[in-house]
């Protein structure tokens, strides 16, 4: 599923069933043929539409596109992004290397390091039990810690420091 909004904010949902393109829950009959490895020539309802990729950050998901000479900025989100975007925990790769936060409300249920440890990208921090489930917390980055600011059992909310790296 792509989402997209235009510059007055209106959000458009894509999806795909087979090779039905579904725009905003009804089907979009098209055709899309590629250029080039940015460019595309789109027809629908008997015009047609040069569209141009300018850039996409696989990072955040997201891809700015040039219709005719419209410009658009698109969110690439597939179901487990939108599912943890309802969760309230859609932002962990901006998450700063510097200190970890609480993603969401919950209570730590075990802290995996002690101060002075190294960890590396991706090592387990912390265990946050939150709407039932276990969640294991994970190094952003490379780092040693510098400071536990929790303890087991604590509750905590969303985005308070638990690890200062």
């Amino acid at each position: 599923m792509f989402q997209t909004q235009s510059s007055n904010e209106e959000k458009i949902s894509l999806e795909f069933n087979g090779d039905q393109l579904i725009c905003n829950g009804h089907p979009f009959n098209w055709s899309l043929n590629k250029k080039n490895n940015s460019t595309y020539l789109i027809i629908k309802d008997n015009q047609s539409f040069r569209a141009e990729v300018l850039s996409i950050d696989y990072q955040t998901k997201s891809a700015t596109i040039k219709v005719n000479k419209s410009v658009f900025e698109i969110e690439l989100k597939d179901k487990m992004d939108l599912l943890l975007a309802k969760m309230g925990i859609d932002n962990l790769n901006t998450t700063v290397v510097n200190d970890l936060k609480a993603p969401m409300p919950g209570l730590i249920f075990q802290i995996l390091v002690e101060i002075g440890q190294e960890v590396k990208k991706g090592d387990q921090l912390v265990i946050l039990e939150a709407m039932k489930m276990e969640n294991v917390l994970k190094a952003q980055g490379d780092g040693v810690v510098q400071s536990i600011e929790i303890s087991k059992g604590n509750s905590v909310e969303k985005g308070q420091v638990l690890i200062k790296f």
